[in-house]
């Protein structure tokens, strides 16, 4: 049965058209200023430090719900490494209830695109321990402690490939019931599970949380603001810069958060800085430069150009998805575009009045409740 869940900060259907129309503008306004996650910004030593008003944010900008780094007395947690079908080593964060018995379901977290498993899928992992679940975070190859060079490329099928390559490992656990293993996408990797769930049947119950569309930001720009020329020019720079590299030339990075904001600065550059960039998500894995944290290579980014993870999805069903996202989230195409797609059975959960990154940490708006129950359901022991 589907669930279209309806947030009462919606506007009321007679104010539909003007709604949709401010919101048209606003992310196309959005994707020009940012170019999407397409325009070149490539991190140097150089770069400035942040400026007054946002050292100001860092003090007091952080929301007084958002707790990234949250540790749980009820969970333990280890780190561990398995290889992927191709051999590349994948790190992640192992966590189960301190209160266990017998075999449980168990539940794999990914981390936004750019991100790190310390970034937000640590804490849902850690959350939905306490609830009981095994779980699973995992740095996606290429990022964080997971293998993979150059550092920060993008291969949607090798990140795919980690989320069944993690489920490999959990079949081997003696806490872990191989029957009952779930994935759990925030952002960029809600995209990224369901490219892995649709040809990955153990995957048994699947849920995206603000979810991006990587393909369809890279190729289209939010709100379908980049045209066909400008995808080209930026496929033509891609291919520009791998003559650079291969002669021996230094690599180049792309999109990501900025380093600085400034009085013109976009709410959404705004939005990503104030998590990214401030005490309140920032982290650097060891032996890595903070100065290229969120950006992918420039050369390898338009691998997302061929990306389409939801094509085909409807041949998850009869396996359950849930797809969240908050009502002002300017990333909510994509939760709703999925949704259209999927079939039964399917829901689609709004939190009202949250944001795309409110959803990375701030614990009193994450729906903590219906990921439980959701997980709850399509993960029972059979009996």
């Amino acid at each position: 049965m589907t669930t279209l869940q309806l947030s009462p900060h919606q506007p009321p259907a007679s104010n539909d058209q003007e709604h949709t129309a401010q919101r048209r503008g606003f992310l196309a306004t959005a994707s020009a200023a940012l170019g999407g996650l397409l325009a070149v910004s490539t991190p140097s030593a150089g770069a400035q430090p942040a400026s007054p008003a946002s050292a100001e944010r860092r003090g007091n900008g952080q929301p007084p719900d958002a707790d990234n780094f949250y540790q749980s007395v009820h969970v333990t947690t280890r780190k561990v490494r398995f290889p992927s079908q191709y051999g590349m080593d994948i790190a992640g964060n192992l966590y189960a209830p301190k209160k266990q018995g017998g075999k449980a379901a168990a539940i794999i977290v990914g981390h936004p695109m750019g991100a790190v498993k310390e970034q937000s899928a640590n804490l849902y992992a850690t959350k939905l321990a306490e609830q009981g679940f095994v779980t699973l975070s995992i740095d996606l190859p290429f990022w964080g402690e997971s293998e993979g060079r150059p550092r920060n490329a993008v291969s949607p099928d090798l990140y795919a490939e980690a989320f069944s390559a993690a489920v490999d490992y959990l079949g081997t656990q003696p806490a872990v019931d191989r029957e009952r293993i779930g994935v759990l996408g925030v952002c960029g990797s809600g995209s990224f599970v369901i490219s892995a769930a649709k040809i990955d049947p153990r995957m048994k119950a699947i849920a995206t949380v603000s979810m991006y569309d990587m393909g369809a930001a890279n190729r289209q720009a939010l709100n379908q603001s980049q045209t066909v020329a400008q995808r080209q020019a930026v496929i033509a720079q891609a291919a520009r810069q791998r003559d650079v590299e291969f002669a021996g030339g230094e690599a180049k990075y792309t999109s990501g958060t900025v380093h600085r904001i400034t009085p013109a600065s976009h709410p959404i550059e705004r939005e990503f800085y104030d998590f990214y960039r401030t005490p309140r998500g920032e982290y650097t894995p060891p032996g890595q430069s903070p100065l290229l944290t969120t950006h992918p290579t420039l050369s390898s980014n338009v691998k997302f150009m061929n990306f389409y993870p939801f094509n085909d999805i409807e041949t998850i069903s009869p396996r359950p998805m849930l797809f969240i996202s908050g009502t002002e989230a300017h990333s909510r195409e994509f939760s709703e575009n999925a949704f259209q797609r999927a079939a039964e059975p399917k829901e689609l959960h709004w939190v009202p009045g949250a944001g795309h990154v409110d959803l990375y940490d701030r614990v009193n708006l994450i729906p903590w409740a219906k990921l439980t129950a959701f997980f709850s359901q399509h993960l029972r022991q059979a009996a």
